[in-house]
């Protein structure tokens, strides 16, 4: 069985008549626009097929952006990540690509409209998106309106919603039971004299109750919404399908989804309700019923993110049997010969290596097989269209698993052939920026923003750059990309021991190749050095070679290079392969 799909998703022509069909919509709903996110109601990066209505519409696949339509003018906001690929995506006649953030909508509405009534679906922004954008449009006369959802009236064969089944994640995985991290969340409530949490997140939901599902392809979460009690009593706002066979819990009361706005406007209050995840029908709720609430975070997000020792134990080992499948995969890829496969065969090959494993639950997203130019698409989603067969030059292979016992990310940019000068030195300052994220020790307090820039300095300096973050949180058997934690320069989360992060600049030239180096990291307490000022710093979690064929050595630092050496090291030590894959890892890993 394979996991992925190499199926093209969408095609550019579906979004002209579509678009056509939601302008009659608007025009009898007396709106002159409407904002189409990519987002579910519950703020997920990825979506089941039934919420994918931004794909639908305009063809942009990518997990984030959105589509603003008008009467007369459409256009798709992505960020960097995404601007070669929506070029390919979207009919760029009826959809004009928009650089976002860099243009705000409410800058972009304001350049198209004198004055006009906006529609949205409040179960599909939170609030603080919707008053990002009314705050921009302050003094216009331009304004948004909650309203039906516009695009499910005209999508004819939209897919079921996800009936997943739950699953429990034993207490020799996650490290805490449930009655304890209800517990312990239940009181940081009381403390805030706060009645009750909303949670919206499937994660945070997944996390306080030790349960997972199968709703969204490749993350192993239930679609369904909680209301935590002060007193650590949950509701459950869930489809009872996904119950069948569960055994019940007497402090957890599992009520249908047509029961979650009444059960909000029973409420007592003050309710706690995150502004930046929650839909925001659920505080207009709250507020039409006068029940008191507080926009403050989701209080599983940090404790979640913190992985306890038997959680990080666990990501040590999904490492480890993970490093095994990308080595014996690397192995395989430098025995083929260059013109005889594809971007499909790199992607089916390496999950067969990890299926071989016995362990593998799924993909933690679908692999990025990127030869040559399709390298400089980020995330980039390979095809039966757009499959390129690997002739020399580079191959970026970015990919993962889901283990019950840890979710893993890894990149590896590989030459095949004989790599070029530039491309040597394009590599070698990508290493140099993933080396000082690697050996980066910092004050405790600091967040992603006041080290994203040791990644990018190697780059800065010869006037290059990349366009994402330099890494995202990842999850224990959740999500592979979880917050708060980040990389970025927009990050202001101080870093806490026990996130784990990636660690992936990379350099992108559209058109001719791509490079990505990624591990996974896991804040610590960093040993004590010159006057024991309180450090953190990070442990690495993969172990799987670095191309050494394109590494400039004469650019690397003395630290830079005993750095790689002792990562090599280590991978040769710590990683049991097949005999006919052992002489392969130990030219892999031999010293510079």
């Amino acid at each position: 069985m394979s996991f992925q799909s190499f199926q093209t998703q969408t095609r550019p022509e579906d979004g002209p008549p579509r678009l056509a069909a939601l302008r009659d919509t608007l025009k009898q709903a007396g709106f002159d626009g409407v904002i189409i996110p990519r987002a579910d109601a519950h703020q997920g990066e990825y979506v089941a097929d039934c919420d994918a209505r931004l794909a639908w519409l305009t063809g942009f696949t990518g997990s984030a952006g959105f589509c603003i339509a008008l009467q007369d003018t459409a256009c798709v906001f992505v960020d960097g990540r995404y601007r070669v690929q929506v070029k390919e995506q979207v009919d760029t006649a009826y959809f004009t690509p928009v650089n976002w953030p860099e243009v705000k909508p409410a800058a972009w509405l304001k350049d198209q409209l004198d004055a006009g009534r906006i529609a949205y679906d409040p179960w599909l922004f939170t609030k603080g998106q919707i008053d990002g954008i009314a705050k921009g449009l302050d003094g216009s006369g331009i304004s948004l309106h909650a309203a039906d959802n516009l695009i499910d009236p005209i999508w004819q064969d939209r897919p079921a919603p996800p009936q997943g089944q739950i699953t429990f994640h034993p207490l020799e995985l996650s490290g805490e039971n449930s009655g304890n991290k209800r517990a312990r969340i239940a009181a940081t409530l009381r403390e805030a004299g706060q009645t009750a949490a909303v949670l919206s997140l499937p994660d945070s939901i997944c996390w306080l109750l030790n349960i997972r599902g199968s709703d969204i392809p490749r993350i192993p979460v239930v679609q369904c919404f909680a209301l935590l009690h002060a007193t650590g009593k949950v509701d459950l706002i869930i489809d009872p399908a996904k119950l069948e066979g569960v055994p019940a819990d007497p402090d957890v009361t599992t009520l249908p989804p047509d029961a979650f706005a009444s059960v909000l406007q029973q409420l007592k209050g003050p309710v706690r309700v995150d502004a930046e995840t929650a839909p925001i029908a659920v505080s207009t709720l709250l507020q039409e019923a006068g029940v008191p609430l507080i926009h403050a975070q989701d209080p599983c997000i940090l404790p979640k993110a913190c992985k306890n020792p038997v959680e990080i134990e666990g990501a040590r080992q999904a490492h480890l049997r993970d490093a095994g499948a990308m080595i014996s995969f690397l192995a395989w890829l430098d025995n083929q010969t260059s013109g005889n496969f594809t971007e499909i065969d790199v992607a089916k090959t390496l999950e067969g290596f990890r299926q071989k494993t016995n362990a593998l639950r799924d993909i933690s997203f679908e692999t990025i097989s990127g030869a040559g130019p399709n390298g400089a698409i980020v995330h980039y989603r390979v095809t039966e269209e757009t499959n390129r067969t690997v002739e020399p030059g580079l191959l970026l292979v970015d990919s993962g698993g889901q283990y019950l016992d840890g979710t893993t990310d890894i990149t590896r940019t590989i030459v095949i052939g004989t790599p070029t000068d530039e491309q040597k030195r394009c590599f070698t300052l990508v290493l140099q920026g993933m080396i000082a994220i690697s050996q980066a020790r910092f004050p405790r307090g600091l967040s992603g923003r006041d080290l994203d820039a040791l990644a990018r300095a190697p780059l800065w300096r010869q006037g290059m750059d990349y366009d994402h973050g330099t890494g995202h949180g990842v999850g224990a058997y959740l999500s592979v990309h979880e917050g708060p934690q980040r990389l970025s320069r927009v990050s202001e989360v101080p870093l806490k021991e026990g996130m784990i992060l990636s660690n992936e600049p990379g350099y992108y030239r559209e058109g001719a190749f791509g490079i990505r180096i990624e591990n996974l990291i896991v804040v610590q307490k960093a040993a004590e050095l010159g006057d024991k000022r309180d450090q953190l710093s990070f442990e690495t979690l993969t172990w799987v070679p670095i191309d050494r064929r394109l590494i400039n050595t004469a650019m690397l630092a003395p630290h830079e290079r005993d750095w790689i050496n002792a990562y090599h090291a280590e991978v040769a030590a710590r990683i049991s392969v097949p005999d006919d894959v052992a002489d392969w890892l130990a030219a892999a890993t031999a010293a510079l």
